[in-house]
Formats: C-alpha cells, sequence, structure tokens
C-alpha cells in the first residue's frame, strides 16, 4: 500500500512523518517554528524559516526512513495568509498568522452583511478567518503578486501549482459551504474580488508532484489540520468529535454530508471531500491552550509544559481564570477580550494558578462540547482527544470532569500528519475507500468523570460568570 510523506505545518512547528501502508512509522523529524506576537494583536511568522522547516524535516523523515515515498501530503494551518510573487515564489509580506487580531477594522467595516457571510459560508464574520487578513495585506501592506493561505504558497515551491484544498478554502469566509466554490459576491465585500484565486481541489485529488525531498513524488490528500485531526481519529460519522490540544485547542463534530449552519455561534465548515462527496463539520476554538502553559513558563510558575501535573495543585481554591490571552471565539466571538485570574489571595501560589489556567481552557472546551450537542441535537457520547497537552492528565481530567463524559486519548502524538496521510492514500489509490485508509486506534487511555453533575455543573456556572469580567 502507497507509503506517504505527510507534512503536518503548524503554528509553533513543522512534523514531517514517513508513514507505510500499515500504519508503521519510518521516520519522523520535527522543527519548531517562532511565531512573532506583537502589540496590538499581531502574530507573524518568517515565511523563509517556516519553508526551509518544512523542506528539511520532510528530507530528514524520508533520509531517516530509507523508504521508497509514493505521496508527499501537507496539512495547513487553515487561516494563516501571505502575499507572494506568483512569478518568482518569493514572498511579499510575512505571514500574518490565524491568531492575528488586526483584520478587526476590515470585518468591522460590513459587520452589517454578518448574517450573509453566516449564511452562504456557515461562518461568523470574525478576523481569526482568512479573508479578513488577505483584505488587510491589501490594504495595509502591498498590492503586489497574490495574496492566498500559506498552503498555496507552499504548494507551489513543491509542484508549481497554483491550488488550495476544499477544506481550507471553507475557512475563508468567502467559500459557499453547499457547493465548496469562491463566492464572487464575498469576494467583493472584501475588496478582493479582482484577486487571482487558487483553484479549489477535493481532498483526495493529486495537486502535482515534486523532487524536492529526493525522487520524484506525487503532491495530493491536502487537507486542513484539524479536520485532518479528525479524519485520523475516526469521526466518520455524524456526532463524532475530537479536541486537539495544540497552540490553541479546537473541537470538531462530524455533522455528516449535508451542509448544516451552526445556530449558536459555532463555525461550520467542510470537513473533506472524498468521492466526489463534501463531508462537513461543526468546530470550536479556544484560541490560546499551549500558548497559554507558554505564559505560564515565561512568568516563572513551570519551567515546562511537563510540569503542569506536578506543579498544579489539588484545589484551586477559589482562583479561576478565563486565558483569553488572544480573545475568545466561540460562542462570544470577541477579540477584544483580555485573559484574567480572580479569586487570588495572600494565600494564592503557583499551583493554584496552574490549576486554574487549565481549568479554565477545559471550561472553554466544555462550552464548546455543549454548543456541539445543542447543534446536532444530542449530548457527545465521548470526545477523542490529541495533540501535546493531552499528555497532561490534570487538563485531561478537568475536561472529563466539566463535559461530564469519558475521554478518549489518541495514541500517537501525530493525528494530524496521519489523517492527512490517509487522504493521500486515497488519491493515490481512487478505488480505496476513505474508511479503509484510516488507520484503526484503541485509546491510550479513557478519562472518566470524577466530579459529580452537580460539582461540574457549579464549576461552570462560576466560571461563566467569570468570563462576564474579560468581555
Amino acid at each position: 500500500m502507497t507509503t506517504v510523506l505527510a507534512i503536518d505545518q503548524g503554528t509553533s512547528g513543522t512534523k514531517a512523518v514517513v508513514v507505510d501502508g500499515d500504519g508503521v512509522i519510518r521516520g519522523l523529524a520535527e522543527l519548531p517554528v517562532r511565531p512573532h506576537y506583537f502589540d496590538g494583536g499581531a502574530v507573524e511568522q518568517d515565511p523563509i524559516e517556516l519553508l526551509n522547516s518544512v523542506l528539511d524535516a520532510g528530507r530528514a523523515a524520508v533520509q531517516q526512513s530509507k523508504a521508497v515515498v509514493d505521496v508527499v501530503t501537507l496539512a495547513n494551518q487553515g487561516e494563516t495568509v501571505l502575499a507572494w510573487d506568483p512569478d518568482t515564489g518569493k514572498p511579499l509580506s510575512n505571514m500574518i498568522v490565524w491568531q492575528d487580531r488586526r483584520a478587526e477594522s476590515v470585518t468591522a467595516r460590513i459587520s452589517e452583511r454578518s448574517q450573509l457571510f453566516a449564511d452562504r459560508t456557515g461562518l461568523v464574520l470574525d478576523p481569526y478567518f482568512s479573508a479578513p487578513k488577505q483584505a488587510w495585506i491589501r490594504e495595509n501592506v502591498t498590492r503586489s503578486g497574490v495574496v492566498t493561505t500559506s498552503d498555496s504558497w507552499l504548494i507551489h515551491q513543491l509542484t508549481g501549482e497554483f491550488v488550495t484544498d476544499v477544506s481550507t478554502a471553507s475557512r475563508s469566509l468567502v467559500t459557499n459551504l453547499d457547493t465548496g466554490e469562491w463566492d464572487r459576491e464575498l469576494l467583493e465585500l472584501f475588496k478582493l474580488g479582482d484577486e487571482p484565486l487558487p483553484t479549489i481541489l477535493p481532498s483526495d485529488a493529486m495537486a502535482g508532484t515534486t523532487n524536492a525531498f529526493g525522487a520524484l513524488m506525487g503532491v495530493g490528500g491536502l487537507i486542513v489540520d484539524q479536520q485532518a485531526a479528525l479524519l485520523a481519529e475516526n469521526c466518520l460519522e455524524p456526532g463524532d468529535a475530537k479536541c486537539t490540544f495544540g497552540t490553541g485547542a479546537f473541537l470538531l463534530a462530524n455533522t455528516g454530508t449535508k451542509a448544516s449552519r451552526s445556530s449558536v455561534g459555532l463555525s461550520a465548515s467542510i470537513a473533506w471531500s472524498s468521492a466526489a462527496e463534501l463531508t462537513y463539520c461543526f468546530d470550536g476554538q479556544v484560541y490560546t491552550a499551549a500558548s497559554a502553559v507558554r505564559w505560564l513558563q515565561s512568568m516563572g510558575f513551570i519551567k515546562t509544559a511537563a510540569d503542569l501535573d506536578s506543579v498544579a495543585a489539588a484545589d484551586a481554591a477559589g482562583v479561576l481564570s478565563v486565558p483569553a490571552f488572544a480573545g475568545l471565539a466561540a460562542p462570544w466571538w470577541r477579540p477584544e477580550a483580555k485573559a484574567s485570574i480572580t479569586g487570588m489571595s495572600l494565600s494564592t501560589g503557583p499551583e493554584h494558578v496552574v490549576l486554574a489556567v487549565l481549568q479554565g481552557i477545559a471550561a472553554q472546551v466544555a462550552e464548546l462540547g455543549s454548543l456541539v450537542a445543542a447543534d446536532v441535537g444530542r449530548p457527545l457520547q465521548r470526545l477523542r482527544v490529541d495533540g501535546g497537552l493531552t499528555q497532561s492528565a490534570v487538563l485531561m481530567q478537568s475536561v472529563a470532569d466539566l463535559l461530564q463524559i469519558e475521554i478518549d486519548v489518541y495514541p500517537s502524538q501525530h493525528a494530524t500528519p496521519l489523517g492527512a496521510a490517509a487522504l493521500a492514500r486515497v488519491a493515490d489509490n481512487p478505488g480505496l475507500s476513505l474508511a479503509s485508509a484510516v488507520i484503526p486506534w484503541e485509546p491510550s487511555i479513557t478519562y472518566q468523570p470524577k466530579w459529580s453533575l452537580e460539582q461540574a455543573t457549579e464549576f461552570r456556572a462560576r466560571w461563566s460568570a467569570a468570563t462576564e469580567i474579560v468581555r
């Protein structure tokens, strides 16, 4: 079966995995990528550093594997954008990262059309998504070249093609949710109507070929990182849900093959397309998860993320945190919100703050779980989780306690590349079903609620009241 080089290009790093047809990882390389945070909500990355991380990690993984790779696939950040020269491939701006809030001025100007955007795209009119950032670049940085999401530039560097995939396009605010095609009226509202646009490919399509990693390889099975993890965790049926704990935390639930719009402020997106059929999902975002943990490090409360469980108190002693360091997403959509820690006294120590921040992350995830349940019409039965922060038993137990359901931890730290690899297998073998392409798995650990329903309800009520401060 197909051997895949799957590249997960994320906010704080690039991971390259060579995985064979049996799901065995033959090669692995990871390189850091440094996002730069500035006043005014700006978050940027150096495109050349990011490109080099893709090339270097990919080559290292291939060399380590000693395998013949058939297909390269890329999972991307989704809403990160840049301007670049389509003739030379040279970047004309820094990458504007999905966390960047400077496009608030763009969305504010057209806020009276928010319902139109919700109806057409399934998304909330918010600078989190890619089109507002693209418009901001055009207004503030450069009118030259093209302005696209990061995947289009990276794929162009590898293949020379000018493409994106349907899941990434659906995160733009200018793609019709029902058809998966660009919406000209919405592009005009962002003053992007004259922009050259990449061709939107199905998730199971081949985009081209590359020799950037050695021998000539196909390039295909492109997808957004969070949807890739949804696929890897075998969330193939409506109501199946997962949450990835990375730089942020992202809860996605499969909603089937009929496009639905959220009634409670979640995003509705295309999860993937396969065999000419679109599959949809609801998703909600916690903008700061691992980035909140990095704040704890910077303040000296912990030395590394591995210290979370040993430092965290058994009880927060009344301390509550709303870790909105980059604003609040669903269901509040308050980009201007600031983080808070309340309930402190002279007896408060680092251990209480650490636990409060972890519980604050868990509380946001629990809110998203409740919203998904409201939209799909039934409670979540369990939640599948992946990402680096799943190594914190305190955080995972807090999620189980507040959601009052079992939490299944994905047994690999590589859910995103493994999900992208499944699509690459289908792209390379058109007769292969998506279900057959996903590698079966069992949870490495399952967390069951220890709190009573009354405890969870009381905490969530107090935490919800604390959000009023930051809103």
